[in-house]
């Protein structure tokens, strides 16, 4: 069965974005964008819900996405991307925003079936929502959570709204020359 990882960047405060989703406190290096691109290769498959697919959509095939980390940029704009949203529409495919599909309905079951088929690990970029529905469904393998050394005082928690207590090990960690700490963490799924 392939392995499924959630990856989030996270203040210290424990928020993954600010406000009207400010991501510009994040806190990114060139070792940082070796790593991504690292981790991203691990899969072959990215899961996420509509706001994280919104707001993706429109940056990696952008000159920033593309110029600002193009070795990211490319896996991303290439890698086979599936949305769950119940929502959404429709998805849109561009020459530099490939591999797009949207699923409506039976987020478990799918995810469940997903996992089943051959291939690398499948990597979830989340919006709060969608992550919640996975770790409560306990469907999440592993969660990376690259805490910053910044305080944002305001924004969207990490795992905000899950209903009852998850107990994590963790399993190994990693320090980055600018600060940041990777924890890598597994749900004991009891």
């Amino acid at each position: 069965m392939r392995k499924m990882f959630l990856f989030m960047m996270e203040s210290l405060d424990g928020y993954i974005e600010g406000e009207n989703h400010d991501l510009s406190w994040h806190n990114v290096d060139e070792e940082f964008n070796t790593f991504a691109a690292l981790q991203m290769r691990e899969a072959d498959t990215i899961v996420m819900g509509r706001k994280t697919y919104q707001l993706m959509e429109n940056f990696w095939p952008s000159k920033e996405g593309l110029e600002g980390d193009p070795v990211v940029a490319k896996i991303m704009n290439n890698t086979l991307k599936i949305v769950f949203s119940k929502t959404l529409e429709k998805v849109i495919e561009r020459e530099q925003w490939k591999n797009v599909t949207l699923v409506k309905n039976n987020i478990v079951e799918e995810i469940k079936k997903l996992k089943q088929k051959n291939g690398k690990d499948i990597i979830v970029l989340g919006s709060n929502n969608f992550c919640v529905t996975l770790l409560e469904n306990k469907l999440l393998d592993e969660i990376r959570v690259m805490i910053n050394p910044v305080v944002i005082g305001k924004g969207t928690p990490l795992f905000y709204g899950l209903k009852e207590k998850i107990k994590l090990s963790v399993e190994k960690t990693r320090e980055f020359k600018n600060g940041n700490i990777l924890l890598y963490l597994v749900p004991q799924n009891t």
